[in-house]
């Protein structure tokens, strides 16, 4: 095949007596997790058991780190310091990789959620706590964050490897960004619709923006949300179309530090 992309999904959500997400049925068609650290989602039983669907379907799993924040499910922006999230990122961190090594695995990335994530790409202090909590944890962790934002670059500053990120069913503003969740039309809810922009930004194609222009989008991997209530049948459909354009699904190469 000619290309690559990773295909990546938020996972790992369900928390106490609520489920939430289709991780089982998304799985089999993705090659990364970002699974939830309990900040915004998930609890211990259930970063364990995600942890252990992962690896069973050989699937790369990465940290999903949030703001505190469980009943806006992590997507309202909250006031931080650089040193209050260079320490929520290492605890949540810490977590996750205490459920994979127990699995005999290792963790390969870090992904922040939400409003964090959208915080940290427009701000680079916030960006570089991050990308220095997950250095100092391990530094062969690569970053993932908004394709061409601050948090990609603090990444690379810091030494990370990083992935530039985007996303099938986000509509995007004329600067890269996402468009907030608070306005019309910001998530694309037709699946034949997100699966052509995910199509066109896999082959560096350009992608409407909200105003009706044109952005061509750098990415590295691709994200299928996996609480959309057609999760499973997006993430297959969205596979099968890749593979039918000759675009591979792949993980993302990680390097171990010894």
């Amino acid at each position: 095949m000619n290309r690559q992309i990773d295909l990546n999904c938020d996972l790992g959500e369900s928390f106490g007596a609520w489920t939430v997400g289709a991780d089982a049925a998304v799985m089999p068609y993705i090659s990364s997790a970002n699974i939830a650290c309990g900040f915004h989602a998930g609890d211990p039983d259930t970063m364990r058991r995600t942890v252990d669907l992962a690896l069973r379907a050989k699937v790369a799993i990465g940290a999903h780190v949030s703001l505190p924040d469980l009943a806006g499910f992590g997507r309202r922006e909250m006031r931080v310091t650089a040193n209050e999230a260079h320490a929520m990122t290492l605890y949540q961190i810490g977590a996750l990789a205490a459920f994979v090594r127990a699995a005999g695995s290792h963790l390969g990335h870090v992904k922040p959620h939400g409003a964090l994530y959208n915080m940290a790409a427009r701000d680079a202090s916030l960006a570089n706590a991050i990308a220095s909590a997950v250095h100092a944890f391990d530094p062969s962790l690569r970053l993932v964050g908004l394709a061409d934002s601050e948090l990609p670059r603090a990444g690379t500053r810091a030494g990370l490897a990083v992935a530039h990120e985007a996303f099938a069913d986000r509509r995007y503003q004329e600067d890269g960004s996402l468009t907030p969740r608070t306005q019309a039309g910001a998530v694309i809810d037709d699946i034949d619709t997100a699966i052509a922009q995910a199509l066109a930004i896999a082959r560096g194609e350009p992608v409407a923006t909200r105003s009706g222009g044109a952005l061509v989008l750098r990415a590295d991997t691709i994200c299928v949300h996996g609480d959309r209530t057609d999760a499973g049948e997006f993430a297959r459909r969205l596979h099968v179309a890749l593979l039918a354009a000759d675009v591979a699904v792949a993980s993302l190469p990680t390097e171990r530090v010894a």
